[in-house]
C-alpha cells in the first residue's frame, strides 16, 4: 500500500505511522517547575541525535508541562525507562494539573541530579542531564505549530555501576523498554554485535 499521510487516507483503523517507525526509546523526562514543582513524563518521540557534543531530542504533541518548565527553566533529565519500571512509567503519563508532583504519584523516590535542578528517578539505571538548546515548533500545513522538538544538550551522564562490565555498558542487562505502534512496546533482553565495514 502507498498513502499520503498529510491526508492521512491510508485507510486502516488506527494511523499505523507509529508501528513503522519503530522500536523508539522513551525519553522520560524529569523537569522542574519555576515554582519547584516536579514533573515526569515518558515521551515516544526521542532520541540522540548527535555524539561530539551529546544532543538529544524530544517531540511534545502539543505545549505540556515538561515543555513548559523546560523553557522556563533551561534544564531537564531523560531517565532511561525500563521492564522493571514499566507500570511507574506508564503512571507518570496520565493527564494531571500542572502542580502535580508525578514522583509523587507514582510513587518514584527522587535522587538529586549533579548539574542541575531537576530530579532524576533515582530507581532508573541511568540519566542524562540535560540544557536546553533549542525548543523548535513543528508547524502543520496551516503554520499552525502544536507540537514542539525540544533540543538538549547532555552535560551529566548517570550509569549505574552494575551494569558496567568489562569496560562496556551492559545495555541488554538494564532491559530499557521502547515504544512500538498503538499500545505496543519491547523490552530489550538481548544484544547482537556487527562491526561496520572499514
Amino acid at each position: 500500500m502507498f498513502y499520503d499521510p498529510r491526508a492521512n487516507d491510508h485507510g486502516l483503523p488506527l494511523d499505523p505511522f507509529k508501528a513503522l517507525v519503530a522500536p523508539r526509546p522513551i525519553g522520560w523526562i524529569s523537569s522542574l517547575s519555576p515554582g519547584g514543582v516536579a514533573n515526569l513524563a515518558p515521551y515516544s518521540f526521542f532520541n540522540a541525535i548527535s555524539e561530539h557534543p551529546h544532543y538529544v531530542v524530544y517531540g511534545s504533541g502539543g505545549r505540556k508541562h515538561s515543555v513548559e518548565n523546560i523553557e522556563a527553566t533551561g534544564e531537564f533529565a531523560v531517565n532511561l525507562a525500563t521492564h522493571d519500571l514499566r507500570e511507574q512509567m506508564n503512571m507518570s503519563s496520565a493527564t494531571v494539573d500542572a502542580e502535580v508532583d508525578e514522583f509523587e504519584l507514582t510513587g518514584l523516590a527522587k535522587a538529586a541530579c549533579r548539574l542541575i535542578k531537576p530530579p532524576r528517578v533515582a530507581a532508573s539505571p541511568v540519566c542524562l542531564e540535560c540544557v536546553l538548546h533549542q525548543v523548535v515548533p513543528l508547524p502543520d500545513d496551516k503554520g499552525h505549530a502544536d507540537d514542539f522538538a525540544v533540543i538538549g544538550r547532555v552535560v551529566g551522564i548517570h550509569i549505574d555501576d552494575r551494569f558496567i562490565v568489562g569496560g562496556r555498558v551492559n545495555t541488554a542487562a538494564m532491559q530499557p523498554i521502547a515504544r512500538l505502534g498503538y499500545s505496543e512496546y519491547a523490552t530489550v533482553t538481548e544484544a547482537w554485535r556487527m562491526r561496520r565495514p572499514d
